[in-house]
């Protein structure tokens, strides 16, 4: 009998979380698709039919039934082939883990096969269900505490750009993958929120590993797409002190262009080929769609004749620079008004305003000085 490989216990959870431990994630291809770990790759035990059968047995049957059914379901040929998926993986990631819902049945037996076939990979105790927890706790314990220097500025500005120029930062948007606006879907969608709120956790955790200092981070709403920011964060950023990034309204012109037509477009190629300019139009019309009440009807109508001047001469020409146009209408008559109302709510909390570079020298002089006063 080959010897038991070790558990992987709720006090090693930060070491795990924190050397991004490749995680094999054991549990029904529906139970990881509602949230798992940054790390984790989805090779499961039971497929969603085959955990449905098993947890009608469990209720008309009881557990060991359960347990009969589910080594039935999975034997011969079937668990083959998925032995030899694990055993694959755990050739590649000898340090990695596996865990399934509670850390129980399923990585159980699964740790067991692959002992049997020579590969010795640890269980996570407690299973998905103690590392959600413990990053939930994370986020209660850190957020509300974090040191942080909020980064504002009108739509445009580069604002997630320096962000990613500064070593404690936390890009909010980017963990949501979504830019924050009507215009800022990604393609390939936002993870569930249960994903959005382990990653964000995970970064939390690692900010703090860094040690003391202030932490960089956007200055957002309560929401970031269709995911919601956790109270104490939303708290922290509503006081937190407040850093103004300033471009005239044609650099910001140049950056909208940049970051939402041509990234948006190269994105969209890359997630779906030759379709990609059409993905990438019908994103554009609807972002433009949906806030079609708050430009009235005269200003929407105007608007999306200049995106529609701008996707022709963009498909036969393959020039992005027609967009221009509506794009520094919008900023001008829909963002920066609404930017200017929001921040008299704000005023008093300002302790810098500069361009790009002058804001990136603020942050640098106030994160090195207060990290020495810590």
């Amino acid at each position: 009998m080959p010897l038991t490989p070790a558990l992987v216990t709720a006090g090693d959870f930060d070491r795990l979380l924190l050397d991004a431990t490749p995680l094999l994630d054991l549990r029904a291809p529906l139970e990881f698709a509602r949230g798992s770990l940054p790390a984790s790759l989805n090779l499961p035990l039971l497929d969603d039919d085959q955990r449905h059968q098993v947890g009608l047995r469990y209720k008309q049957a009881g557990q060991a039934a359960a347990v009969a059914l589910g080594h039935r379901l999975v034997s011969g040929a079937v668990r083959e082939r998925r032995l030899a998926q694990w055993c694959a993986w755990a050739d590649a990631h000898p340090e990695g883990a596996i865990f399934c819902w509670r850390g129980g049945q399923r990585s159980t037996i699964v740790q067991q096969w692959l002992a049997e076939a020579g590969r010795e990979l640890r269980r996570v105790e407690g299973g998905y269900k103690a590392l959600r927890r413990h990053l939930l706790e994370i986020t209660a314990r850190l957020a509300p505490r974090l040191p942080l220097l909020v980064l504002g500025g009108r739509t445009g500005t580069g604002k997630t750009r320096l962000l990613a120029s500064i070593e404690r930062s936390l890009d909010l948007e980017g963990i949501a993958r979504h830019r924050g606006s009507a215009f800022g879907a990604r393609p390939g969608g936002q993870p569930p929120p249960a994903g959005f709120e382990n990653a964000l956790a995970l970064r939390l955790l690692q900010l703090q590993h860094m040690g003391p200092g202030p932490v960089a981070v956007e200055d957002e709403s309560r929401n970031i797409g269709r995911l919601s920011l956790p109270e104490a964060l939303i708290d922290n950023l509503a006081t937190a002190p407040l850093v103004l990034v300033e471009l005239s309204l044609a650099e910001r012109v140049e950056i909208t262009l940049e970051d939402y037509i041509v990234a948006g477009l190269a994105e969209r190629e890359a997630c779906h080929g030759d379709e990609g300019f059409t993905v990438f139009a019908a994103w554009l019309r609807d972002a433009m769609h949906r806030i079609r009440k708050r430009l009235g009807g005269v200003r929407h109508r105007e608007l999306t004749a200049l995106l529609e001047d701008a996707l022709d001469v963009q498909a036969k020409s393959g020039d992005p620079g027609a967009h221009r146009r509506w794009i520094t209408a919008l900023l001008a008559d829909y963002y920066d008004p609404m930017y200017d109302y929001q921040l008299s709510a704000k005023a008093d909390r300002i302790i810098f305003s500069g361009e790009p570079a002058a804001v990136l020298d603020f942050l640098a002089e106030q994160m090195n000085s207060q990290r020495l006063q810590a």
